[in-house]
């Protein structure tokens, strides 16, 4: 059977080059003996793979050497806990409400002090970032928080906020990797890696040095606290190890490519091509405000439910799979991260042209 075009927004497509060395390795990782989901997390094998994942993403994304980088469990929406918990010690944070992750993860912080919803995009259902540029933070906020991709909405701040002297803290999951980032902007930015970087079961957190203290909400559990992980190099506890050996071949596939810089061009004109169309269509309609649009996640109607089924189950049959939206907004939904080829995309647009002709 032949590879389909998988257009899932999590897990979702990984180079095909990283599953077939993965494969090579499953039985015996470099001559040791035994596949990487055997061997101990304390042993000198699992040692150089953490050690060289964390050296490779520090590359790729140029992070500064006072940033601390953690291989975590929980998936992101742990991390909706986590930070408050950590950071919260005034008690007070800000949020960016601009779609369901930022809405969850305002909500999760409000059980551990006061936080301030400054902005929402709620009222045209979020299919727009609010404007960053008419915003107030309070001087005495711990840090101000966003969802920099939203990946249902399909929507991404052309621009982040300005917040001073206040850590800003940054869910990049479903942009992860795929364009280059100035980490010293942020305090804290985070992700989930089974959208852009590996299978699901690992979170990163890149995390500034004087944001890993002691002094943490006095409730957090122990393998919740930033310093706890930090202090024993993302082993306090037995970590996704297969999960970050997959990340790390990730990682080397992206410095074979070019980099950041790189996957960018490549995003942006897999991305052009398919808004490109859609702008044009008079059956297909984006979701998105046009100057918020994702990289990543492009949502998609024909304003007809029944017309929507009919077009995800026919795509199915030509071989494009995981394009329904999400439960809570319907429609459709491609998801193009960095290991969806530009043919896939072009795949999909010939079928919505073949569609668009049938059905119009």
């Amino acid at each position: 059977m032949s590879r389909v075009y998988n257009f899932s927004a999590g897990p979702a497509v990984l180079p095909e080059e990283v599953l077939r060395q993965a494969a090579s390795e499953m039985l015996d990782y470099q001559g040791c003996g035994m596949s990487v989901m055997e061997m101990s997390h304390r042993s000198a094998a699992f040692k150089g793979i953490i050690e060289t994942a964390e050296a490779d993403i520090r590359e790729l994304m140029g992070i500064p050497e006072n940033y601390r980088v953690l291989f975590l469990q929980g998936g992101a929406t742990q991390q909706f806990a986590a930070i408050p918990m950590n950071l919260m010690r005034n008690k007070k944070a800000d949020y960016i409400v601009s779609g369901s992750w930022s809405k969850k993860a305002f909500k999760e912080a409000k059980l551990y002090g006061e936080a301030r919803c400054v902005a929402s995009s709620e009222d045209g259902n979020f299919s727009y970032v609010p404007d960053v540029d008419a915003l107030e933070f309070a001087p005495d906020a711990d840090y101000v928080y966003i969802c920099q991709n939203e990946t249902i909405y399909g929507t991404r701040y052309p621009k982040l906020p300005d917040t001073g002297d206040v850590p800003l803290v940054s869910d990049v999951s479903s942009m992860f990797l795929s364009e280059p980032m100035d980490v010293s902007r942020y305090g804290l930015v985070y992700g989930g890696v089974q959208k852009n970087v590996g299978p699901a079961g690992v979170t990163i957190v890149i995390v500034r040095d004087d944001l890993v203290r002691e002094d943490v909400l006095p409730f957090t559990p122990t393998i919740m606290r930033y310093k706890t992980q930090a202090d024993a190099g993302s082993l306090s506890n037995t970590p996704p190890c297969y999960g970050i050996y997959m990340c790390g071949l990730v990682f080397k596939w992206l410095k074979e490519q070019g980099g950041l810089a790189a996957m960018r061009e490549r995003n942006v004109e897999k991305a052009q091509l398919l808004y490109d169309y859609l702008d044009q269509s008079k059956l297909f309609k984006g979701t998105a405000r046009a100057e918020d649009r994702s990289l990543m996640n492009v949502p998609f109607v024909t304003g007809d439910v029944d017309l929507d089924a009919k077009f995800v189950a026919e795509a199915k049959g030509a071989g494009i799979e995981s394009i329904k939206g999400h439960r809570s907004v319907g429609g459709m939904r491609a998801s193009i991260y960095n290991a969806m080829p530009r043919e896939g995309v072009e795949a999909l647009v010939r079928f919505m042209e073949k569609f668009e002709a049938e059905n119009a």
